[in-house]
C-alpha cells in the first residue's frame, strides 16, 4: 500500500498539467504565464527554500536527507489540508532568493516548496499522472511469498 501511495504523483507533470488547464504548445503567452506561475511559487503564501551547509557539499548523505526533509514537510503539510508542491523554479534564480530571504553565503539551496491552501478551481490541480504499477516498479528480495 504505501509504494502504491509513492507510486501516485508524477516528478514531471507539466504536459499533463498544460493538458488540464489547456496550454498547447503553440499558445506562448499560456506557456509563458506557466512558467511565471512556477517564478511566483504558484502564488503560494509562503515558500520554505531548504538549504545545507556548505562543509557538507560533496557529501553523498546530504542531497538525501535534504530530500527526506523536505519530503516530511510536504507530507505533514498535505496531511493537515494545506498544498504543498516542491519547486525547483523557485530557486533558479539563487542569488535572488539567497538576497530576499537573508539566506547565508555559507548555506547552498537545495530546493524550494511552495506552501499554501490548493486552488481547487485551477485545473491543473485535479491532475494525477501515471505511473507503472507497484508490480512492474520493483523487485522483492528476501521477503518470501
Amino acid at each position: 500500500m504505501l509504494l502504491h501511495a509513492a507510486s501516485v504523483g508524477g516528478l514531471y507533470p507539466d504536459v499533463a498539467c498544460w493538458s488540464a488547464a489547456e496550454i498547447v504548445r503553440d499558445d506562448k503567452d499560456k506557456r509563458q504565464d506557466w512558467v511565471l506561475r512556477g517564478f511566483r511559487q504558484f502564488d503560494a503564501p509562503v515558500c520554505v527554500i531548504v538549504t545545507y551547509d556548505r562543509v557538507l557539499d560533496g557529501s553523498d548523505d546530504t542531497p538525501f536527507d535534504c530530500g527526506a526533509v523536505a519530503t516530511a514537510l510536504v507530507n505533514a503539510a498535505w496531511s493537515r489540508g494545506l498544498g504543498a508542491v516542491f519547486n525547483s523554479q523557485g530557486i533558479m534564480q539563487s542569488p535572488v532568493v539567497r538576497e530576499h530571504a537573508g539566506i547565508a553565503d555559507d548555506q547552498i539551496i537545495m530546493k524550494s516548496i511552495a506552501l499554501g491552501w490548493p486552488d481547487e478551481s485551477f485545473p491543473a490541480n485535479a491532475v494525477v499522472s501515471e505511473r507503472r504499477s507497484v508490480e512492474e516498479a520493483t523487485v522483492f528480495v528476501g521477503f518470501g511469498n
